[in-house]
């Protein structure tokens, strides 16, 4: 059984209906892609994931159990963190702090002997904040403040982890070093949802990669499944030329 199993989810606002009968699967050591055009659904599958959105139908199953129902803290003590589309730090504080304060929370929930400052360290040393660590986050540019948003996220320990655009704000450069850091948090056992519109970043990172399109799974594969797709080439990445950008540009990065 995966560690996040979504069957059947139905969310309607009003006469919009944003999810329909949605089944999505992810599974611990791999990073798994959601991509579709601005306004497919993927932000509001991530609020259901994470308790900030009612479902009118379907399950969200995490670790074999159902969390239907549960608020978001609850479900954020199970052991699922996210990102925000909307970039969300605490920018009065430092990256070191926001990622004290994310620590000493789940010290105080789990109940453990866990220290917030040595973990507040090797998270800075993981994601690469050692040179920015005492700085005001809302003076960091967004990509930087993107990695103390990640950071923060981690600091709960999670087994799940929600991204939404975080290559957004960051250069060629800084989306490679992205990708390498993605990687090795996989390696080290961690889920990943990934929502993202960087098609490089996705078929580089990807096992496993679901297309959502006016609320429906359009098409579930591996990054050459989604790629030689034609229903995904018209839906989101573009037909013809662009298409055929889109999938040289990445197995160039392959």
């Amino acid at each position: 059984m995966s560690l996040l199993d979504v069957s059947g989810v139905e969310v309607r606002f009003g006469g919009v209906h944003a999810l329909k009968a949605v089944n999505l699967h992810v599974d611990e050591g791999i990073i798994t892609g959601l991509i579709g055009p601005n306004g497919a659904g993927k932000t509001t599958l991530f609020n259901v994931v994470c308790g900030m959105q009612d479902t009118q139908g379907g399950q969200v199953i995490f670790d074999g159990k159902e969390i239907n129902g549960l608020k978001p803290h609850r479900r954020a003590r199970l052991g699922i963190a996210r990102t925000f589309q909307r970039l969300e730090v605490f920018g009065s504080l430092t990256a070191r702090e926001n990622l004290l304060v994310a620590a000493e929370i789940h010290r105080r929930w789990a109940r453990d002997d866990s220290n917030p400052r040595a973990i507040a360290q090797e998270i800075i040393d993981l994601v690469g904040l050692g040179a920015v660590a005492e700085q005001q986050v809302d003076s960091m540019p967004t990509g930087l403040a993107r990695l103390v948003e990640l950071g923060r996220a981690l600091a709960v320990r999670p087994r799940l982890v929600l991204l939404d655009e975080p290559s957004s704000g960051l250069d060629e450069s800084e989306s490679a070093d992205f990708a390498e850091l993605l990687l090795r948090l996989v390696d080290r056992g961690l889920a990943v949802l990934l929502v993202e519109h960087d098609m490089e970043l996705v078929m580089q990172v990807c096992t496993r990669i679901f297309v959502l399109d006016f609320g429906q799974i359009l098409a579930v594969g591996n990054p050459t499944e989604i790629q030689s797709n034609e229903a995904v080439r018209a839906a989101y990445l573009g037909t013809g030329s662009e298409a055929a950008d889109v999938i040289d540009e990445t197995n160039d990065v392959a």
